[in-house]
């Protein structure tokens, strides 16, 4: 059911990147699969309509989301009212840190605003962060072995109470753990404490492995004045280049303001093929998610097993949620290669394989690694770097 694609010469950022010539790239986090047949089917009916200018958000993409929520993570309460659509989650992120922003300004407060996350954090946040000239705050998450966990009582809630806001993501993004209700529960409630407005970035909601449930922010009885929350079809249904998301904003003034804050960075307009995605997803792809995610999952398998036989050296952090594995390389590390991106480079010249350096996510001494590919494919790629590694003893 799943179709793997040869996207070579497809002017694939994650292929065609001149960082990718002659290499097997397991980086960009999109997937090597074509989509699933209901969304290609969606698509064609929309070209064959043949015109494709401005377009409105029908009540059938609310629906499709609403529906969607509802019945596979038990979010009740989806609607147009409480959902503004945009682009993509990145510049929903930044906007919506311009709206706090703008919200702190309304209390009188002439400063800049003060964005806590959890390190190794996705990179973007680092840069929407910086453009809207907020102030950083990093909280490093603590890595016990077994998974990447939150220092609640020590560094967390020192962070916390420091912040204007909390930059969320959930699903994590690289350490690949999905948070329990518990947690969420704890943050939520600490953040209330200190008056720390909660973005949640769920974009990799869709993607969970066995034993692992993913906890929707918005179900954990959270006051609505405290957070918003991000989701795309784009990730799990690899339709990124359409360019659809959604902001959920429950709270009636901070709708509003996110809603100012959309127009102002001109990321309201939707394409309509992402429009006629989303929903073709949410409707009818179901089954073909779920074939993903075994993949995925089959995929990490193959990646424990070869590192335990072939670079046991090495250390894999347990995969709970997304597709992107994180790999601990420290004890690889050399005065020839003394860091993540250092050994990348040197993984891509030797064994011509191509994967994300920590540095980038704000961590030393790790690699991230993209799950969503063939079989063949990865371990072609585990193939060289054990190769590569073999002949530098």
């Amino acid at each position: 059911m799943i179709e793997y694609v040869d996207r070579r010469g497809s002017h694939s950022y994650k292929w065609d990147s001149q960082e990718a010539q002659d290499c097997l790239p397991l980086w960009v986090a999109d997937m090597d699969f074509k989509a699933a047949p209901a969304i290609l089917k969606a698509l064609r009916e929309r070209v064959e309509h043949g015109v494709f200018g401005y377009s409105l958000v029908p009540d059938d993409y609310f629906d499709a989301v609403s529906r969607w929520f509802s019945e596979r993570h038990g979010w009740n309460g989806i609607s147009r009212k409480n959902t503004i659509p945009t682009i993509a989650v990145v510049p929903a992120i930044s906007a919506t840190l311009k709206a706090r922003q703008m919200a702190l300004e309304q209390r009188g407060e002439k400063r800049p605003l003060r964005v806590m996350t959890f390190t190794p954090a996705y990179n973007c946040f680092f840069s929407s962060i910086a453009n809207m000239g907020a102030e950083l705050i990093e909280c490093e998450l603590r890595d016990n072995n077994s998974h990447f966990e939150i220092d609640f009582f020590g560094n967390c809630e020192d962070a916390v109470a420091k912040a204007d806001v909390l930059l969320l993501c959930n699903p994590h993004n690289p350490t690949g753990r999905v948070w329990t209700r518990d947690e969420l529960l704890i943050l939520s409630g600490m953040c209330e404490t200190y008056g720390t407005y909660i973005i949640s970035d769920e974009i990799h909601c869709e993607l969970s492995m066995p034993g692992h449930d993913y906890t929707p922010f918005a179900t954990i009885g959270a006051e609505p004045d405290q957070y918003c929350v991000f989701t795309s079809a784009s990730k799990a249904f690899n339709i990124a280049g359409l360019q659809c998301a959604n902001i959920f904003v429950d709270d009636e003034k901070d709708y509003d303001l996110v809603n100012r804050a959309i127009n102002i960075h001109e990321v309201c307009d939707l394409n309509p093929f992402g429009v006629a995605a989303t929903i073709a997803a949410y409707r009818y792809s179901a089954d073909w998610l779920d074939e993903v995610n075994k993949l995925v999952y089959s995929n990490y398998l193959i990646l424990s097993d070869t590192l335990r036989k072939q670079l046991p050296m090495l250390r894999l952090t347990p995969l709970e949620g997304t597709y992107l594995a994180w790999v601990n390389i420290e004890s690889v590390l050399s005065d020839q290669c003394p860091t993540a991106r250092d050994y990348s480079l040197w993984l891509r010249e030797k064994a011509h394989v191509l994967f994300n350096p920590s540095e980038m996510y704000g961590a030393k001494g790790y690699l991230r690694i993209n799950l969503a590919t063939s079989p063949e494919v990865l371990r072609e790629a585990l193939r060289r770097w054990a190769e590569a590694e073999a002949g530098r003893c």
